[in-house]
């Protein structure tokens, strides 16, 4: 039992994580570092909660994160002996050197290369610089191996490929052809699936490997940019085909060494487009999707379950990794991931997946055939091919697509045969020529590098940035995507006219000027007119083309240009239109970043280019769509005043009708691909027939949030009524509205309560009812009808935490809305956790923004609001407008309690915390001590309010005896006693009553104070650097603080005032009544 266990041990899927530094973003940050590594095993622990963690077990693991140097050949390397530091040569020891020994035996192997774009893969599987790879290193061991072992009566063959797959499709990287085709996957008995006409180019050498690796990389630079392939999102195939061919045996043994650098696997909120109706519209993420499912079912075969079909066949990566996943293959899988708190999710997911991966047993068997055999095995299956192809013909049949596969396979077979007789020799001669000529290509690019400026590109995936180099020779060139000009550089990519730019190298002087209205950026800024280049200037050209200039040889000083990464030049570009670290708060030193509002940054300026790119695929295929980047929440706040998640999202608006989508990220992304797919059909001349549901430009209309108001419940504390004009502000700070509406508490009829029924201490009113009326009166100002008056508007509001949202009739087609809106609340019992509820909490009005699908002259102003059921300004079934429905925000009142005069019931039930919640023990100690110093103010103020209560009951006893008490001169006492206490006859009415009016003053003011505040919190500067908007924005800054200043100022002596007169009304009382006394 033991023996088998190791058998099957033995042929199961290797899983090796490697733990990558932080990058420059994250340190700048200041992110923390949420795993950790014992041996083999790995901790992720909660950013948020660090006793939350998950424990992963694998075969190997290398800890990356820390403890290296670089030494001066610019490899990485421990820092000393006890450093944990894994470095590339420990990883190949470990993964490529086991591939190199099982290719050795006959056995094929492969590594996939699994984690998130950004995560390391093609770091540990290419390298960076002279930092190489596994894949650099097993190809040089490879060479090292054969220069060892040579034998005459042996000879060693290597052959070496490359393939992407992107979007379903094949190409070939090193195709002899400039712009590759697409490969078709067949399928044979004697090698199941391949890809048909793929280029095996026979090496002699490991310097020659190097020349294919960086062709390979430049084509799949090229071919990205002229069909919009994102690198991250494709799968990189490199194969090694290594036989060892025994000429007196007459016997041929063969291993294909496969190295998968699988596309990013990042999540996209658990994976991407839910609610998105094209969620499956797009094939870019079938093939990890196919994977994942081919895994899981393998990894069910492996626990003993039955597993009738393993999806194989559904994606084109599949097809060709079966013999890795399951078949004849020595398999391993290196899983990298971030340390970072940002990217917890992405780690996680990355983990699950790799310990799903290590489940698969594969049945590998040593490929070792004879010559002659495999011929006749080829003939045989020829013949057959011939035959079926006769029958075919003498049936009268013709069945093209039948016949065309046939002819393609029985071809197939016959180039596989005269491969096989081809000597080895004769492949090395027929080959040299090209050799010779891409040696002479890769010296004229290195003598032209010491002579020449020039532009080199800078890729989303860093180990693809720097393999293009565009020289700017002297005189004047054209940037463009012509190439029909006497001096052009030729640049493919979306927004990069025929002729975009003129770079003009005289003198040793380079100047850049832009074409017409071509797009061009400079170090983040909108280029307009003729500029002098500087070294490592920052260039963006269209939408996304980006390249990094580099200076005469003389202006070079050694720069580490490895800074200027994808992220720097997005960084740039953002912080130019006024997006920086400063707008989401993450330039604050003394202050933790929270996680998610750096990845929130991050996903800002990943996206930004994708947005630019749907721009110009919507107005090259005449959309007339535009897409604009913003982030949710960035200005708002919850009920509290705390901040709300941010998040990025896409506002998309149509141009013509004006009307307006919102899309997460996740559904722009997905909306995005499936883009890309259009437009490479349209660029192939392809015609473009969509129906409205598969078109990823069209949506059904909907609601649009437009901004939210704050209305603070604290005045309900003190039975005051508020009288509010609030303005409603966007997610970017910006006002929508003006808001007037009454919080009035009220008697269970509805009648305002008098000021006699103000309340000084809150706790009075514990047990009791409460009833209160929200009356939405206006909306003045409204700028989404301003831009459109044929729209409308709804507001919507919680209240307390009544599960069922509140809103307003719709209002169309006027700026200045009328709305007239009276909604009465009752709560039965009051609590003191309500009553601590409305101290610090408000209510939250939300703007919404209705619009019609059809805008035509002839049904302009025949909207009609069909309502049915009952109604209190909430519940809509529906609309119409002549042909198309109207947007709407409806609520369900099935569940609405009602008192019997008509108000809508909504006791104060204590929110529960979610179970998930978790909290670690340093956050509860600091809880359980705020909750015991809350717990001891409270029993204080209750003695107070008792000590209170005490002496008020004794005040009313002592003047019930004074009024009982037979007087001489009864009216005359009546006379001084009203003349001391007022006309209420007690002085506890008199205080109280003056008292209530200073707090309602109070209260009013304050509310004024705060919306001045929160006013200056969203005031935030303009993003260009015109001096003369920086001084109107500092003029108008000041000018709102001083305000601000001197409103709280008046609102504090104002208190202090009435508070003065009340307490100089109780001396005097007391001291009349210690004479009358």
């Amino acid at each position: 039992m033991k023996e088998g266990q190791k058998m099957l041990s033995a042929d199961s899927v290797q899983v090796a994580v490697r733990v990558r530094p932080f990058n420059q973003m994250e340190k700048d940050a200041g992110s923390c570092c949420i795993i950790s590594m014992v041996l083999n095993s790995i901790t992720v622990c909660h950013p948020r909660n660090r006793n939350n963690t998950k424990t992963f077990l694998f075969d190997l693991s290398y800890w990356s994160h820390n403890g290296f140097i670089k030494n001066k050949e610019g490899i990485l390397i421990p820092d000393g002996p006890a450093s944990k530091y894994a470095d590339q040569k420990r990883v190949f020891d470990d993964l490529g050197q086991e591939m190199l020994n099982n290719a050795w035996k006959g056995y094929n192997a492969t590594l996939l290369a699994y984690g998130q774009t950004g995560s390391g893969k093609s770091y540990s599987m290419i390298g960076y610089g002279p930092d190489r790879g596994i894949i650099p290193l097993t190809c040089d061991g490879l060479f090292k191996i054969i220069h060892q072992n040579q034998e005459p009566d042996k000879q060693y063959q290597i052959y070496f490929s490359m393939l992407e797959i992107y979007n379903e499709k094949v190409v070939d990287l090193l195709a002899k052809s400039k712009q590759p085709r697409d490969l078709k996957v067949r399928e044979s008995p004697q090698r199941g699936f391949y890809v048909e006409n793929q280029m095996l180019v026979p090496c002699e050498s490991y310097e020659q490997i190097q020349q294919l690796l960086k062709e390979g990389n430049t084509k799949r630079i090229t071919r990205s940019t002229s069909v919009n392939a994102v690198s991250s999102r494709s799968h990189l195939i490199t194969t090694i085909r290594f036989k060892q061919v025994f000429l007196k045996d007459h016997l041929t043994k063969q291993s294909d060494i496969n190295l998968v650098d699988l596309a990013g696997s990042e999540r996209q909120k658990s994976s991407g487009s839910e609610g998105d109706r094209l969620r499956e519209g797009t094939a870019i993420n079938l093939s990890l999707t196919t994977l994942g499912n081919v895994i899981s079912a393998l990894a069910e075969i492996a626990m003993g379950r039955r597993m009738l079909h393993v999806p194989y066949r559904n994606s084109t990566l599949t097809k060709l990794l079966q013999s890795a996943l399951g078949g004849n293959s020595k398999t391993r899988m290196i899983a990298t991931v971030s340390p970072a708190d940002i990217c917890y999710e992405e780690t996680l997911s990355t983990l699950r997946y790799a310990e799903r991966t290590k489940n698969i047993q594969n049945k590998a068997v040593i490929n070792e055939n004879p010559t002659e055999r495999l011929i006749l095995e080829l003939r045989a299956e020829n013949a057959k091919l011939r035959s079926t192809i006769t029958k075919i013909r003498n049936a009268g049949l013709r069945v093209e697509e039948e016949m065309k596969e046939l002819r393609q396979s029985l071809a197939e077979n016959e180039r596989q045969m005269a491969e096989i007789q081809t000597s080895w020799e004769e492949q090395l001669e027929k080959a040299q020529q090209e050799w010779e000529q891409k040696y002479k290509t890769l010296t004229q690019e290195r003598r032209m590098i010491q002579m020449f400026p020039y532009l080199v590109n800078v890729n989303v995936d860093p180990q693809l940035s720097g393999f293009v180099h565009l020289f700017i020779q002297d005189g004047e060139t054209v940037i463009g995507q012509s190439a029909r000009f006497p001096q052009a550089i030729v640049i493919k990519g979306f927004g990069v006219a025929d002729k975009h730019a003129i770079i003009t190298n005289l003198d040793n002087k380079v100047t850049l000027e832009p074409c017409g209205q071509a797009k061009l950026i400079l170090n983040g800024a909108l280029l307009l007119t003729k500029v002098p280049l500087k070294h490592l200037d920052r260039l963006i050209l269209g939408s996304n083309s980006t390249y990094l200039y580099v200076g005469f040889p003389c202006e070079r000083n050694g720069e580490d240009m490895s800074k200027y990464d994808y992220d720097f030049f997005q960084s740039e570009l953002a912080a130019v239109e006024g997006f920086d670290r400063d707008a989401l708060g993450l330039s604050n030193r003394n202050k933790k970043v929270d996680p998610s509002v750096l990845a929130v940054f991050l996903d800002y300026i990943r996206v930004k280019p994708l947005v630019a790119e749907a721009n110009q695929i919507s107005e090259e295929l005449s959309k007339d769509l535009k897409f604009e980047l913003e982030v949710k929440n960035l200005a708002l706040t919850d009920s509290r005043g705390h901040d709300l998640v941010k998040e990025v999202i896409v506002k998309v608006t149509n141009k013509t009708t004006h009307q307006v989508w919102v899309w997460s990220k996740a559904k722009f992304v997905n909306r995005k691909f499936i883009m890309e797919d259009i437009y490479q059909h349209f660029i192939d001349g392809e015609t473009i027939s969509l129906d409205r549901e598969s078109d990823p430009f069209w949506d059904p209309i909907d609601a649009v949030h437009l901004g939210t108001a704050y209305v603070w419940l604290q005045s309900l504390n003190y039975c005051i009524p508020l009288e509010e004009h609030v303005e409603f502000h966007n997610s970017q700070g910006e006002e929508e509205a003006v808001l007037q509406m009454n919080l009035v508490p009220c008697t269970p009829t509805g009648q305002p309560l008098s000021e006699d029924e103000i309340l000084i201490d809150p706790t009075e009113m514990v047990g009791q009812r409460l009833d209160f009326q929200v009356q939405i009166k206006q909306c003045l100002g409204i700028r989404w009808l301003k831009q459109n008056s044929m729209r409308g508007i709804q507001i919507q509001y919680h209240v307390l935490n009544h599960p069922c949202p509140f809103c307003t009739k719709p209002i169309w087609n006027t700026v200045n809305a009328r709305i007239d809106q009276v909604m009465q609340f009752t709560v039965k019992s009051v609590s003191e956790e309500l009553l601590n509820y409305l101290q610090y909490h408000a209510l939250v009005l939300d703007l919404w923004g209705l619009q019609v699908t059809v805008l035509c002259d002839q049904h302009v102003g025949q909207c009609q609001i069909k309502i049915t059921g009952l109604y209190f300004g909430l519940r809509f079934i529906g609309f119409t407008c002549c042909e198309e429905d109207c947007t709407e925000i409806s609520s369900p009142l099935d569940d609405i309690e009602l008192t019997d005069e008509g108000s809508i019931i909504i006791d104060y039930v204590r929110p529960q915390l979610p179970s998930t919640v978790e909290i670690d023990d340093d956050q509860l100690s600091e809880l359980y001590i705020k909750l015991s110093k809350l717990e001891q103010e409270i029993e204080l103020l209750r003695d107070v309010n008792r000590t209170l209560r005490k002496d008020n009951v004794s005040i009313k006893s002592a003047l019930r005896k004074m009024s009982d008490a037979p007087r001489s001169d009864e009216k005359s006492f009546h006379r001084k006693n009203a003349e001391a206490f007022g006309s209420k006859g007690t002085p506890k009415a008199s205080y109280e009553v003056d008292f209530a009016k200073a707090l309602k003053t109070f209260y009013q003011s304050m509310n004024r104070v705060r919306n001045q505040l929160l006013g200056l919190r969203r005031h935030r500067p303009p993003g260009d650097d015109d001096v003369e908007t920086l001084r109107l924005y500092l003029d108008n800054q000041t000018r709102i603080i001083r305000d601000f200043g001197d409103s709280l100022e008046l609102c504090m002596n104002t208190l202090k005032n009435d508070v003065s007169l009340i307490v100089k009304k109780k001396k005097g009382h007391n001291l009349w009544g210690s004479v009358t006394e």
